[in-house]
């Protein structure tokens, strides 16, 4: 498993690089805030059901919570479930908020 920052992933999604970011708070912290990944709540994936990121086993996958604690069990989860390039981002909404409002 890699790390990134939110500079890191905002340079790469502003540079218009085509990025599979997947958000696993839950539906309420999603509605309230997000940076436009994919909502698949850390309860789904910890009990196997992401059938929709099966085919994106061998891409990247951008993992990120409130704060970094929920995307770094995904991370161990996914790479258990056998995929291969997961990458957590470190901070999380809160970093990105503080950083970027």
């Amino acid at each position: 498993m890699k790390n990134i920052t939110v500079a890191e992933l905002k340079s790469r999604r502003d540079a218009g690089e085509s990025l599979h970011i997947i958000d696993v708070r839950e539906p309420s912290e999603y509605q309230e805030y997000n940076i436009g990944g994919k909502l698949i709540p850390l309860g789904k994936i910890m009990s196997f059901q992401f059938d929709e990121l099966e085919d994106l086993k061998n891409e990247e996958l951008i993992i990120h919570c409130k704060m970094g604690g929920r995307s770094l069990q995904a991370c161990m989860m996914l790479e258990a479930a056998g995929f291969t390039n997961v990458v957590n981002v470190t901070g999380g909404t809160n970093a990105w908020k503080q950083q970027f409002g």
